[in-house]
């Protein structure tokens, strides 16, 4: 009876750790690891862009009493320059300006295919009827031109040319209550961040203080094909020395609950999905506003509001930022700014999660191939440990050499349970045989394959990056089921080489706990359930060969459900 009720306990406190780590992940801005429950919310059918009013502009900034002063206000009849969308490209990305605002409204990933058609491009930014996700800047503190108004696109080169390095991009707006914004987009091969330079040239007679906004908007769906069975965090997302990196999620927005530092002289703002990221980006020193909010029915903003002091008439002060938007590639994030990595989201063990990335990405420097790379980094992981683990093995070992002794006692006394649990405890202190020996190296070992596990779900490399033969993609499912079947029965059979548990209810647990959790890497991507089966071939490796030097024949011990 006391078998049967540790085994529950231990059942309950299993469970009760996954899901501790799960709200845990959910505290940190992640929805639930395993089974997260979808955001559903329809985006409004038709173009939609960020919608008139103050819901652009944080609270935080001295808004003007007139209304027609805040971004989106700006009438109609302000300017006869007709509005047309510019296509651009360059060697990585494929991009289509709105003349309105030179608002960034559309961006394709040419290195990367789209999530469900292969044969597509992946795109970022969008402005349809089921996606809106852009990048816009512009003024505020008067009737100046902002992301509303139609600008006139200076004619130039709209391609990268081969030999070219940089490719500009100009808008000028009309002349609005004595100012006139120029925006120009400095784009750069095989880059996916672009330097937006600002100028505002005051055209009247008296001095202005304009303030410069930058925001990117999207809405609150999930992206497009995303799994089901595992998540990653969506939303918005700031950075600044004094608080670090701040995940905002869309319903704290809603409820008007969202915590982030609201001023500060350093950081970005970022809207972050799983594989991809936008930034906003000002040089250090610049003081600015920080706000996140909601524009309107599902459509949410997060920007950076910074004053550019008083522009005398005749005067032009300029000020330039970053966007980035593009793929999360470690190393290219931390080139741009200070804690700009961090979008790639590995969760709480960042610590461990960022050395086992740097190893993984060396040892696919030496291989080529990320799949291999996967599996050569868990042949590193297991020699590291591997004492660890040869002494986890030699007391399964031992307590494989003991259980005809300890089976026999059970049924010799099998109606007197206290007597024995004492029995029990007198074999195992004259073997010399800690029961928990083999489970406490395991578990010292968790945290960092659960890193390991964030490691392999966050990077982007493994986006369509094949391993061998069937396995075209390691982030997606494998297709035909191979590899999780291989990996479940790996997982039995290591259940089959340890020693049966004398309880015959720990004995049926430890069958139904593998076969209840392989269940869920059916749906994992191949690389995650490669790496498990790498880890579980190399354990049963070695529990094979310290079991044959202990001179305790590998023995299966398979299950007895009657």
């Amino acid at each position: 009876m006391n078998d049967i009720r540790r085994t529950i306990l231990w059942v309950i406190f299993g469970f009760s750790m996954v899901l501790l780590w799960d709200k845990w992940q959910v505290h940190n801005g992640k929805q639930a690891t395993f089974f997260p429950s979808p955001v559903t919310t329809p985006v409004a059918a038709g173009p939609a862009p960020v919608a008139p009013g103050a819901a652009s502009v944080p609270s935080s900034v001295a808004a003007p009493a007139d209304s027609s002063q805040v971004p989106g206000s700006a009438p109609a009849t302000a300017s006869a320059v007709a509005r047309e969308s510019i296509q651009v490209t360059t060697d990585v990305l494929a991009l289509t300006f709105d003349g309105e605002g030179g608002t960034l409204k559309h961006a394709e990933m040419l290195k990367y295919a789209d999530t469900a058609d292969k044969s597509k491009h992946f795109v970022l930014f969008d402005e349809s009827a089921h996606r809106v996700y852009m990048a816009q800047s512009g003024l505020i503190g008067g009737e100046f031109p902002n992301h509303k108004t139609v600008m006139q696109f200076v004619p130039g080169p709209k391609a990268l040319q081969d030999g070219q390095n940089e490719l500009q991009i100009r808008f000028e707006s009309p002349e609005m209550a004595g100012v006139k914004l120029v925006k120009t987009w400095t784009l750069k091969r095989g880059s996916y961040d672009m330097v937006v330079k600002h100028e505002v040239i005051n055209t009247g007679s008296t001095a202005l203080k304009p303030q410069l906004y930058v925001q990117l908007v999207r809405d609150g769906n999930a992206p497009p094909g995303e799994s089901s069975m595992y998540s990653t965090f969506t939303g918005p997302a700031v950075y600044t020395d004094a608080k670090k990196y701040q995940k905002v999620e869309f319903k704290n927005i809603d409820k008007d609950k969202a915590d982030y530092e609201k001023v500060s002289t350093n950081g970005y703002v970022a809207m972050v999905q799983h594989y991809f990221a936008s930034a906003w980006l000002l040089a250090d020193g610049i003081q600015r506003d920080i706000f996140a909010r909601k524009v309107s029915d599902n459509l949410y903003a997060v920007g950076m509001i910074t004053s550019l002091g008083t522009v005398e008439p005749g005067q032009t002060k300029s000020l330039d930022a970053t966007l980035f938007a593009g793929p999360q590639l470690e190393k290219t994030l931390e080139s741009l700014a200070p804690g700009l990595e961090l979008v790639k989201d590995y969760g709480w063990l960042t610590i461990m999660a960022k050395p086992l990335y740097w190893l993984l990405d060396k040892i696919h420097s030496v291989l080529g191939n990320w799949g291999w790379s996967i599996v050569g980094l868990v042949l590193v992981l297991k020699i590291m440990f591997y004492w660890l683990n040869a002494k986890a093995y030699s007391s399964m070992a031992k307590m494989k050499a003991i259980n005809p002794k300890i089976m026999e006692m059970r049924e010799r006394l099998k109606d007197k349970p206290q007597q024995m649990q004492q029995e029990m405890m007198r074999i195992y202190r004259e073997e010399k045989v800690n029961p928990m020996g083999g489970c406490l190296p395991i578990i010292i070992q968790i945290p960092v394959f659960i890193a390991l596990y964030w490691v392999l779900l966050s990077s982007v490399e493994m986006r369509n990056a094949p391993w061998i033969g069937w396995i075209t993609d390691l982030s997606s499912p494998d297709p035909y089921f191979i590899l999780p079947v291989l990996m479940t029965l790996s997982s039995l059979l290591q259940t089959a080489l340890n020693p049966a548990p004398p309880d015959p209810m720990q004995a049926k647990m430890m069958w139904i706990m593998p076969l209840m959790f392989s269940v869920m890497f059916f749906f994992f991507p191949a690389g995650l359930v490669m790496y498990w089966l790498t880890n579980n071939i190399l354990s049963i490796a070695q529990q094979w060969l310290i079991n044959t030097r202990m001179g305790v024949p590998p023995q299966f011990n398979l299950p007895k459900f009657r």
